[in-house]
């Protein structure tokens, strides 16, 4: 980041990413949507779906609290809104992580939910895409959300099967079992600048093998130089892109309007 004084409306206007040096701040996942999706075209889907308590789980908090307290402070039911809707025109089944609740971690809900984007795209034959910004599986449900790392990367094969576009955007952070399932298992993956994509983290990686990791290590150019992802792409941009890549991949869903 640079030390520019820049005012925050200003930074917000430009997606929130600074004016002055590009750096990309953390984005409110329903500005996102709106930045990414034709106004007027979305529909949400299962946002009645909320998690549960299923294993009575406790720490320093009950989990059923933290749920009830997470819906209160981010305003979100789950920490993934899924919609129907088009980009510019081209109709699509989307997921969009909301890092906001409990760090976008995945439980049992939002496996289902995404589990549900795929059935859906491939339902209407329609390009799907995963908006991933996430610290992993969540801890509070246990085997039963490792369970959804084999349950959506089974939804993406039966979307390969039939050829259907599956697009996978990596955010900010793409971390644990989503990005040891479904989100590296796209067909195209792409990432914004300087995202932190990997399963363990640096430092967990670090402390292990007790080794010095290269600079930059696990951040979307080290990933890219690597053959991990596909490219990168400035915020600014990411709408532009995947319209280009659905007209690229080009199937006759891909015209489709609502």
């Amino acid at each position: 980041m640079c030390r520019e004084t820049v005012l925050t409306g200003d930074v917000h206007k430009n997606l929130d990413v600074c004016p002055s040096c590009g750096h990309h701040f953390a984005m409110a996942t329903r500005d996102r949507i709106a930045s990414i999706m034709d106004k007027g075209s979305l529909i949400e889907h299962d946002a009645h779906v909320e998690s549960v308590d299923p294993l009575g789980f406790r720490d320093s908090k009950r989990y059923s609290d933290r749920l009830k307290s997470m819906r209160k402070t981010s305003g979100e039911v789950e920490a993934l809104i899924a919609v129907g809707g088009r980009i510019e025109n081209i109709a699509v089944e989307a997921g969009f992580f909301v890092f906001e609740f409990m760090g976008g971690s995945m439980g049992s809900v939002v496996g289902e939910k995404i589990a549900r984007v795929f059935e859906r795209a491939l339902e209407r034959r329609v390009p799907a895409l995963i908006f991933s910004s996430s610290g992993g599986a969540r801890m509070q449900e246990g085997i039963l959300s490792l369970m959804q790392m084999a349950k959506t990367s089974a939804a993406i094969a039966r979307l390969r099967e039939a050829r259907v576009p599956i697009l996978s955007i990596l955010l900010h952070p793409t971390t644990g079992g989503v990005a040891a399932s479904f989100s590296m298992l796209g067909d195209l993956h792409i990432a914004e600048p300087k995202a932190l994509i990997g399963f363990a983290g640096p430092r967990v990686i670090q402390n292990t093998i007790r080794q010095n990791l290269p600079p930059g290590f696990q951040r979307s150019e080290f990933l890219l130089s690597h053959g991990f992802i596909d490219i990168i792409v400035p915020r600014k941009e990411l709408k532009a892109s995947i319209v280009l890549a659905l007209r690229w991949m080009g199937t006759p869903a891909l015209t489709t309007r609502n």
